[in-house]
């Protein structure tokens, strides 16, 4: 396969670009930052290339059919032509976003959300497989890179002299999957091989992010861009005592860098402000607090958030009041909290107020997360991008307990599982230990992800036995099928020997089932073994023909050596094997005596009328539903929306439900396999049965997004309605 050099000129990369606005206007900086990842790039795209082949002939050589596998030779072809132009179409994208940061502007991208589930249901199959796929592909970098993402953002905002939202960070994970995306775009292919080329552009080139990120930020750092910005600041609150200190007004915030998505909420928030203050005297303005102040307040708060019961009516702002007046009458000046950080408490308490009346999260961790309202306020406080950042480490903390909790059980409380045990330590440890250091959020994601990263191979080990066991009673179930059609057809109507007949359900059968699991239909070898059981059949009936006789002679021979080959490899019992091939030899000796042998002599006949039905293996019933639904019916197209991985929800009773996941939907059966989170299977339905429990409400498809950005997107649909209505 030919094979494009590590290094190419960089100037060459550059030429090749038409519309490029002067390279001057970048500062020499971020040429250098850029050109050391193009480096790193193309030795990515070397390897994705170079292994690309290999992988598409792979599975080419395990194609099942002929058709399928012409698709894969055509993809190694067309990637082949193809590589040298999608290579230059990703670079020349790559240096024109480097280009385009002097002209960045965030205000017109004010919250990237994914699309909501009306509008991807109407997606085409093949464009939703490939949104999930690069969603998962971009999830990934962020959980594995993310903290190195936003040092490496923040100084590129800082040398840019504007904020910069890290999905429109060139090195991010976001935009380079955009660039291969529409690099690759006039890729002949179908969707399967799509899939497994960006699988390997995340294999190959993605992994590198981490050193990708490190070496920009050195790079920055050298030439003073943030040399300071540290993963874990070291100042701490002084006062996390139960008492109130008198407040310091001499603190104030510095609220010249809000971001501009903050700064567009704030706009929607106006009509709720005005309830945080407290005043002594009607001629006394209230003077607002500092940052510092309210963070010391919310601390003393959060040491007495209630323990977690369904049903807590914890009011924030309601608390916050109190400590005010408190405050206010201890120092005879009336205070109120800053308009922007009020903002914050009341954006804060709209989302935990729809994350917790989210009714796809179970309610018996709705109590544990809401008791994370006070820590996520002060995150928000210390950092208001936390509202526009999907990767800030608060948020996707709790977005990672929401997942988490996604598949959660009910259990009594001294049944919890190790998940809810977690869940409980992460909630305990910010509300005893998070002063004003946010690196907390860093730490416990990392070890909420290793916890869950570990307890997801588990169930995934599981999952891939129970997909592996149930494809394999499938095929099981249609051998037995088939061979039950292939025995019927010989046996029915007929009148045998009762040996034959006993001997082509007990023994034969067992060698059909074989063959056909093994090689399938239209093999050499399941024709000649139906082909066997036939010849036995005549073998034993009187024939009129003339040249029965030597017809007869020149089959046996060769007849007895396929049956005691097909038996030697399915394990029948020798005794019984050696037993039939004596009452097989006297039959046919007495078909070729004359005349007939007398009554005594004959052997036992017996005319088949029923059809044959062989033992189900202990493979559990096969469940079947007389009800037919037409084509287009609604429950049916929710099932077919359903896709591996997703979860739903079902009502076995009137107090019980039961959460579960799609591990797997049988081609043979059509059987859809349903496991609980730690990976056994717990349910089996049909596509008609789900198709009728939709109709009657009896299950539900469960919303997997992230639930803090769900939420986001509700309270800021909200407050524009209420905003148009005003």
């Amino acid at each position: 396969m030919q094979k494009d050099g590590n290094v190419v000129p960089l100037h060459k990369v550059a030429t090749d670009q038409a519309t490029h606005a002067p390279l001057a206007r970048l500062p020499v900086i971020l040429l250098q930052v850029r050109d050391k990842a193009t480096q790193q790039l193309r030795q990515g795209f070397q390897a994705l290339f170079d292994n690309a082949d290999d992988t598409l002939f792979e599975m080419a050589d395990r194609a099942s059919d002929n058709v399928e596998q012409n698709t894969f030779f055509q993809a190694m072809r067309d990637l082949r032509l193809k590589r040298k132009s999608i290579e230059r179409f990703f670079f020349e994208q790559f240096f024109e976003a480097f280009v385009s940061l002097t002209q960045y502007d965030g205000t017109h991208t004010l919250l990237p959300r994914a699309l909501p589930d009306a509008v991807s249901a109407t997606l085409p199959d093949d464009e939703l497989e490939r949104n999930v796929a690069v969603e998962a592909m971009v999830n990934k970098v962020l959980n594995r890179d993310g903290f190195a993402l936003d040092q490496f953002t923040a100084r590129l905002s800082t040398l840019l002299g504007r904020a910069l939202m890290e999905q429109h960070n060139p090195m991010g994970p976001t935009m380079l999957c955009e660039f291969f995306l529409q690099a690759g775009s006039n890729l002949g292919v179908e969707i399967k091989v799509k899939l497994i080329i960006l699988k390997l552009f995340d294999r190959y080139v993605l992994s590198g992010t981490d050193q990708l990120y490190v070496e920009a930020n050195q790079l920055l750092i050298a030439t003073g861009v943030l040399p300071d910005l540290k993963p874990a600041p070291a100042r701490r609150l002084t006062d996390e005592s139960n008492t109130l200190a008198p407040l310091d007004s001499s603190y104030t915030q510095n609220d010249d860098k809000v971001p501009q998505v903050f700064a567009t909420l704030q706009a929607l928030l106006l009509p709720e402000r005005g309830s945080g203050s407290t005043s002594l005297e009607d001629r006394a303005p209230a003077q607002p607090i500092s940052t510092r102040d309210l963070l010391r307040l919310l601390s003393h708060l959060q040491q007495h958030v209630p323990a977690p019961t369904v049903g807590d009516d914890f009011d924030l702002r309601k608390q916050l009041e109190q400590l005010l007046t408190r405050v206010s009458v201890k120092s005879g000046k009336s205070r109120r909290v800053d308009a922007a950080d009020e903002d914050v408490i009341n954006l804060t308490g709209m989302l935990f107020e729809c994350m917790l009346d989210d009714r796809h999260l179970p309610d018996s961790l709705k109590a544990l997360i809401g008791r994370l309202q006070i820590p996520m306020v002060k995150a928000a406080v210390l950092d208001k991008s936390f509202f526009s950042r999907s990767s800030h480490p608060a948020r996707r903390l709790l977005n990672e307990i929401a997942h988490a909790a996604l598949g959660w059980g009910e259990c009594a409380a001294s049944e919890r599982d190790s998940l809810y045990v977690r869940i409980e330590q992460v909630v305990q440890r910010l509300l005893s230990d998070f002063a004003d250091d946010p690196a907390i959020f860093s730490e416990l994601l990392t070890d909420f992800l290793a916890f869950t990263s570990d307890e997801r191979r588990r169930s995934e080990l599981l999952e891939q036995r129970i997909r592996d066991a149930e494809e394999g009673r499938a095929k099981t179930g249609l051998a037995r099928q088939r061979v039950e059609q292939a025995l019927n057809q010989v046996l029915l109507g007929n009148v045998l020997p009762q040996a034959v007949v006993k001997f082509i359900q007990e023994a034969w059968s067992n060698v059909l089932l074989m063959t056909w699991r093994k090689h399938g239909d239209p093999s050499a070898q399941w024709h000649a073994d139906v082909q066997a059981m036939e010849q036995l059949i005549w073998s034993v009936q009187r024939h009129d023909e003339p040249d029965a006789s030597s017809h007869l002679l020149a089959l046996v021979p060769g007849l007895l050596k396929t049956l005691r080959e097909g038996l030697s490899g399915s394990a029948f019992d020798p005794f019984a094997t050696s037993e039939f091939f004596s009452v097989l030899e006297r039959l046919h000796v007495q078909l070729f005596s004359q005349p007939a042998p007398s009554a005594t002599d004959a052997p036992v006949m017996i005319e088949v009328l029923e059809k044959v039905v062989l033992p189900n293996a202990d493979e559990g019933p096969v469940e079947t539903v007389s009800v037919h639904l037409p084509a287009g019916d609604d429950g049916l197209r929710q099932v077919d929306q359903l896709r591996v991985g997703c979860w739903v929800e079902f009502q076995e009773d009137l107090e019980n439900t039961l959460r579960c996941k799609l591990a797997a939907i049988i081609g043979a059966t059509g059987q859809y396999i349903f496991v609980n989170r730690t990976g056994l299977k717990v349910l089996e339905r049909s596509r008609t049965r789900l198709a009728l429990e939709f109709h009657q409400g009896a299950v539900r498809r469960l919303d997997d997004t992230l639930l803090f950005d769900r939420a986001l997107e509700s309270v800021i649909g909200n407050l524009r309605r209420l905003n148009r209505g005003k």
